[in-house]
């Protein structure tokens, strides 16, 4: 009796500590749970508070939306403030500024600046930043600001530079040119590309231009449909010479294409971009933060280095400094004719340059 009563005592005590054991591990188990939930739960409000935003802002815009992009994720990084482009057509654009109170800002196309602010939909702004523009970059009264600019050059191989002595100067040294294969992007495919023709227009005259083109024309090897085509042209020695827009050299040129830039010395024809702030801005001095933002260094690094280069207005900056091609002399007419005379145009050079009999 006495050897069963031992022997049950000892099952007890093992089974006592069996589940001593079992209650430790599920009491260290639940406790490893609760924590794990409160940090999670905590790092989730630090991440959600480091994310909150301070204000916000609605720009229109005539660019394309992968130039726009980067420069609303960076500055709502930097600054914590929302930056809601609204991409339209310059007809959509104008229609929308005629309803003053439902954006804050335009970030356009210089031509389109000017007509805004005759119209009245621009207020005048003016900073330290802005203070450092050059005057043909600006308006006068300070109803908008240029922020970049994108200048057509002449885009040589390098290998054609190195057979020949003589290269084109200007743009008559091109129109006098002999046996030299050109690239150019059609007038009629993009805007850049009728740009040169208008401002060429208003800097020599319609009949001017037209006998310039006329010239040019018998060694245009392709009049190409996109901006990016001459200068790949060009980088494969396809062609020898290509006219185009500065941006898109540069950034064929960072990547390892023999090409070298002439900027034209009787001056050239450019896209200028800048910024407005609307009448009756509901976020106007968000707005102005904003604009300035875009003249300095954090901002025109971000285009750079997603290959965006343009040429800043703000001389003052690392970016201005860093592009190697940066001083273009500028053509001083402007060319903003009505979009029923610009399309006039266009159709003349079509009728007596494109299609003319010896059309390539």
């Amino acid at each position: 009796m006495l050897v069963c009563r031992c022997s049950g005592f000892l099952i007890e005590v093992r089974l006592m500590r069996r589940y001593t054991v079992l209650l430790v591990v599920s009491f260290v188990i639940m406790l490893l749970v609760i924590t794990g939930t409160m940090y999670i739960s905590g790092t989730g409000s630090d991440r959600d508070s480091g994310r909150k935003l301070l204000g916000e802002i609605t720009v229109y815009t005539t660019l394309p939306t992968e130039n726009v992009t980067y420069l609303a994720e960076e500055y709502e990084k930097l600054h914590k403030i929302q930056v809601k482009f609204v991409p339209l057509s310059e007809q959509e654009l104008e229609q929308r500024l005629r309803e003053p109170g439902k954006a804050d800002m335009v970030l356009a196309d210089s031509r389109l600046l000017r007509r805004a602010a005759g119209q009245g939909w621009l207020v005048p702004y003016v900073s330290e930043h802005s203070d450092a523009v050059a005057g043909n970059l600006k308006d006068a009264g300070d109803f908008w600001i240029g922020t970049w600019y994108d200048p057509v050059v002449f885009c040589i191989n390098r290998d054609y530079m190195q057979r020949n002595a003589r290269l084109p100067l200007g743009w008559r040294d091109l129109s006098e040119a002999k046996g030299m294969r050109i690239g150019i992007t059609d007038f009629l495919a993009a805007d850049s590309s009728a740009n040169l023709y208008f401002f060429l227009i208003a800097q020599f005259g319609e009949q001017g231009t037209l006998d310039l083109l006329k010239k040019i024309h018998p060694n245009v090897v392709q009049y190409a449909k996109y901006l990016s085509t001459p200068v790949r042209m060009a980088g494969m020695g396809e062609v020898d010479l290509t006219v185009a827009v500065q941006s898109e050299v540069l950034r064929y040129i960072d990547d390892g294409y023999p090409l070298k830039i002439i900027q034209p010395e009787e001056g050239t024809a450019y896209t200028l971009i800048g910024t407005g702030i609307l009448l009756h801005a509901p976020h106007g001095e968000q707005a102005r933060k904003f604009a300035d933002w875009l003249l300095t260094d954090e901002a025109l690094l971000v285009l750079q280095s997603n290959k965006f280069y343009f040429v800043p207005t703000n001389p003052a900056t690392l970016a201005y400094k860093r592009l190697a091609v940066r001083n273009p002399v500028l053509f001083n007419q402007l060319a903003d004719f009505p979009k029923e005379k610009r399309q006039e145009l266009l159709d003349r050079w079509v009728k007596q340059v494109r299609l003319a009999s010896d059309s390539n």
